[in-house]
């Protein structure tokens, strides 16, 4: 079975569990705590290891996240490492934090501009992807600068991606006159 298609079943109990016990909200938090966390190249590669034995990753699991997550989110944890699928609880966040913006009708975008952009740039985009039928009820946009791509912006929201940068439009020019065989006579 596929990481995806694990992911996706582990994160859709979490969510059914977590909103029947009304402690959504929390669990969220905690996933993206998690998937902080498991961003730490250290704790990653414990929990993909299988030299290290289930009963020593629950305790170094415990011990990190215990004292801050819910009683919800520490069970779901544990079980998951009982059943020795712990390898996937990064993948199992990921999936959550989308399930849940699917739920609340949340749509994250990544702006990315060759400049910082000033508040008021940042709002009017983020009116304009609103009013259009591409983004849910609510976006949060995620803002990168990245002077490489010369001026202009680089919108992503899911799998979607809306090139406006001018160093994409400079490339594109490029291509055309690479494969025009067009040679004007002197």
């Amino acid at each position: 079975m596929s990481v995806k298609r694990i992911a996706s079943r582990y994160a859709k109990s979490l969510l059914d569990l977590s909103k029947e016990s009304n402690v959504l909200e929390t669990v969220f938090e905690n996933m993206k705590s998690l998937k902080a966390a498991t961003d730490n190249r250290d704790l990653f590669l414990m929990l993909k290891s299988p030299i290290i034995n289930s009963k020593k990753k629950q305790d170094i699991v415990n011990e990190i996240f215990s004292p801050s997550f819910d009683k919800m989110s520490m069970g779901f944890m544990n079980l998951i490492i009982t059943k020795g699928r712990e390898e996937y609880l990064p993948a199992i966040a990921n999936e959550f934090i989308a399930q849940y913006n699917t739920l609340k009708k949340n749509s994250t975008a990544t702006l990315t501009s060759a400049v910082p952009l000033t508040e008021a740039s940042l709002e009017s985009i983020k009116a304009k992807l609103l009013a259009s039928n591409i983004t849910d009820e609510t976006v949060e946009i995620t803002v990168k600068v990245d002077p490489a791509i010369l001026g202009g912006f680089i919108i992503e929201i899911g799998d979607k991606l809306y090139d406006a940068s001018v160093a994409h439009k400079l490339e594109t020019l490029k291509k055309k006159f690479v494969g025009n065989a067009y040679e004007a006579k002197v």
